[in-house]
């Protein structure tokens, strides 16, 4: 770990010392509740304590770092079920104290599964993840933690400051998953078995070859996306992006990678405010064959409006060059917002909106599309991970494809996903999820008409 990080780690423990765990352990001065004292014996007397009186005691030594003492009381408390939050959470702090952070962080994540409200569970959760080096999760653990309006002032303070180092010392990160996919429509053909052809005067139904049509198959997956900061000058820094997807299906027809790359400064403009701008280059392999090539400039705005709010504007510019006909060829630019806010500490709910143009060769593929999504995702108790979103968008065409229609093609676009993962299961540092896509093309022409359902059965990891 790096020197801000220690110092920022143990900055951040200091404060918290004296930020009490909501409901605290009972502080009621032992002297003020008689013990029961049995019969002396042989030079030794027996004292009875309360649950509540030995949960003071060892509060008591836990915060002085006694923790040898502490133990044999919090092993003690396994008997008193109603304290149960209070004794992890001392086992929790004796844990990340005495440097076995993975133990405090398993702890943590144990109360908080039960119990998100409590803040300082969550501060310290987050300190124990930065002690990992796991930067973006400890900045989504504080920000969460920002929401807490009872915060003191140095506190609060303090894990603003924090929040700053994470950002400017999150050098890189790294996610890879793998697994099978179900999916109802691998080729995303027409659900039409005929198509109507305009001959002259004459409309005739024609029946659709049947690859043409949607097919389904199970294929296998991985993912792969990576991110690297390089420190520049001042409060600039270089940012490097870079992502992999590929499926693979029974022989290759239908295989299909896609990869991308995005180069460019990341600069710290206030506090609350980052701007990017990057180079963007990107390559799309299907059936073996190279789809499309691009390469344009993305720019990127994100603020902090509070706390528990951020905003985020970004502009999308870039040449596609298909790799099956020129008709496709082209330039789409994109406008998009999103905002953020963070419910009852747990939950992040977001709003988006976009604006997209693909001015292509070819006029009848040349649209303008607008749309928006809805999504919420979080934790919830057992350790599981979940999280739901929907979209839906209309674009319409420039052009007719003449012989199907005299009118240009709009369409309504939807889609949905939801998602599960159980983030308490590990399997060789891989954790399982589940994840169910949704998505649909109702067109004014009916060879566009389509529908797709995925399922991916994946293991993930998060370095």
């Amino acid at each position: 770990m790096s020197r801000p990080f220690r110092f920022a780690a143990a900055t951040l423990a200091s404060t918290l010392a004296a930020f009490i765990l909501q409901p605290a352990p009972v502080r009621a001065d032992i002297g003020e509740q008689a013990a029961e004292l049995g019969q002396c014996a042989g030079g030794q007397c027996r004292i009875r304590l309360t649950a509540d009186q030995v949960l003071y005691q060892a509060d008591a030594l836990v915060m002085e770092h006694r923790f040898e003492e502490a133990a044999p009381l919090l092993a003690a408390l396994n008997n008193a079920p109603q304290l149960s939050m209070e004794r992890d959470f001392l086992l929790g702090y004796s844990a990340i104290e005495q440097g076995r952070v993975d133990d405090a962080v398993h702890i943590f994540r144990k109360i908080l599964d039960n119990h998100p409200e409590q803040t300082r569970v969550r501060l310290e959760l987050g300190r124990a993840l930065m002690l990992q080096g796991k930067t973006l999760n400890a900045d989504h653990h504080f920000r969460l933690a920002q929401q807490d309006k009872g915060l003191p002032d140095e506190v609060a303070a303090m894990v603003r400051t924090t929040r700053g180092i994470l950002r400017q010392k999150r050098n890189w990160a790294f996610n890879f998953d793998f697994g099978f996919a179900p999916d109802s429509n691998i080729t995303n053909g027409t659900n039409a078995e005929t198509v109507d052809v305009n001959l002259g005067p004459f409309t005739v139904p024609l029946t659709l070859d049947a690859a043409a049509r949607s097919k389904s198959g199970t294929g296998q997956f991985t993912t792969l996306a990576a991110t690297a900061r390089f420190g520049l000058i001042g409060e600039t820094r270089l940012l490097v992006e870079g992502n992999s997807q590929l499926t693979n299906y029974s022989g290759k027809s239908y295989d299909d990678f896609a990869s991308e790359l995005s180069v460019g400064p990341e600069i710290d403009l206030n506090d609350d405010t980052v701007m990017t701008m990057q180079a963007v280059g990107s390559r799309r392999w299907y059936g073996g064959k190279i789809a499309s090539t691009g390469y344009g400039i993305r720019a990127g705005i994100q603020h902090e409006l509070t706390e528990s709010q951020r905003v985020g504007f970004t502009l999308d510019a870039r040449r596609n060059e298909s790799g099956f006909s020129s008709a496709y060829s082209g330039w789409q630019i994109g406008a998009y917002a999103s905002y953020e806010r963070v419910i009852a500490r747990r939950f992040i709910a977001s709003a988006s909106l976009f604006g997209r143009r693909d001015a292509l060769t070819s006029a009848s593929f040349s649209d303008y599309e607008v749309g928006g999504s809805l999504a919420i995702g979080g934790e919830l108790p057992l350790g599981l991970n979940a999280s739901i979103s929907a979209g839906a968008s209309r674009a319409w065409y420039d052009a007719p494809i003449g012989i199907f229609s005299a009118n240009p093609r709009t369409d309504w676009r939807l889609n949905g996903r939801a998602q599960l993962g159980l983030r308490s299961l590990r399997v060789a540092g891989f954790s399982p999820s589940i994840a169910y896509n949704y998505s649909a093309s109702l067109s004014s022409l009916t060879l566009y008409d389509s529908k797709r359902s995925r399922f991916r059965f994946a293991l993930a990891r998060y370095f």
